[in-house]
């Protein structure tokens, strides 16, 4: 039988991408945890991470175990609670973007409301900046959302790049300012794409905005302009745009005073942080 102690630090290594910052969010050093993912891959028989000096990522070994892996802890977690003698009860009030909700994040929450049917599950969709203001504001008690890097709210569980996107094949004039889609503010890549273009001198206009993801996609196909992206989440039909200034990277997190401790809310972002790998291979 594997041990799910090793199981918990090999889901968190394939979070977080690095055995130091999965020691740091397990509270242990990372001897320990190159210790015990050794441990597993001795049980298994099988190397699970592949790891250079930059990197680590899962072997396709490593990507299998990972759905067993998260079957056997969530198993482990209804064995707990059943015998703790209480059904987890109450109400979460949860925040996601768009983007996550179109993904298999729906999937995540269907399963969570199968396990804990006495929970009531309040979902408010919106972009990252708005959510963030229902949170200071005590609406919300969980966020799924970005953030720059560098930034401190949240618990990180992973990171991606930003990228300009429009319509395949798109091509811009450079002697023309630069067509945008962009969000409404307050919005991260609104931000982003403004102050890249600031940075660069590049001249700018903004041809369409949306508080949607779909009204972002549908200006961009239509060729009215361009918007930014994380990379692994480009909706159907859209490409990179080459030939733009360089963006900063965006940190994908879970916020809020739900995301630590018991109860509800702590339950689900548990589920969401054992998902995570899926989620980011969905986007």
């Amino acid at each position: 039988m594997l041990d799910t102690t090793l199981l918990r630090t090999f889901m968190e290594v394939a979070r977080a991408q690095g055995f130091t910052e999965a020691g740091r969010r397990l509270g242990l050093r990372q001897s320990t945890v190159s210790q015990q993912i050794g441990r597993l891959e001795e049980a298994v028989g099988r190397r699970l991470f592949v790891r250079d000096t930059h990197t680590v990522r899962l072997t396709a070994d490593g990507e299998a175990l990972v759905e067993y892996a998260r079957a056997m802890l969530e198993l482990e977690e209804r064995a707990r609670q059943h015998f703790a003698g209480a059904d987890l009860r109450g109400r979460v009030r949860f925040g996601a973007g768009e983007d996550f909700v179109i993904s298999h994040l729906s999937d995540v929450l269907a399963a969570f409301v199968r396990r804990h049917p006495a929970v009531d599950l309040e979902l408010t969709v919106g972009l990252s900046g708005f959510l963030y203001q229902k949170l200071d504001a005590g609406d919300l008690d969980l966020v799924l959302a970005k953030r720059r890097p560098g930034d401190t709210l949240g618990r990180p569980l992973w990171r991606d790049r930003f990228v300009w996107a429009g319509r395949e094949g798109e091509a811009l004039d450079p002697a023309k300012p630069v067509p945008l889609v962009l969000y409404t503010p307050p919005s991260i890549s609104r931000s982003v794409a403004l102050e890249a273009l600031e940075r660069h001198g590049r001249a700018w206009r903004i041809a369409c905005v949306s508080g949607s993801l779909s009204g972002l996609r549908a200006a961009a196909l239509a060729g009215l302009g361009v918007t930014v992206q994380p990379r692994a989440m480009l909706p159907s039909g859209m490409a990179e745009v080459p030939h733009l200034p360089p963006l900063v990277d965006v940190e994908f997190v879970l916020a809020g005073p739900g995301a630590t401790g018991r109860g509800p809310a702590a339950a689900l972002a548990q589920a969401i942080m054992d998902s995570a790998v899926r989620l980011q291979g969905a986007a």
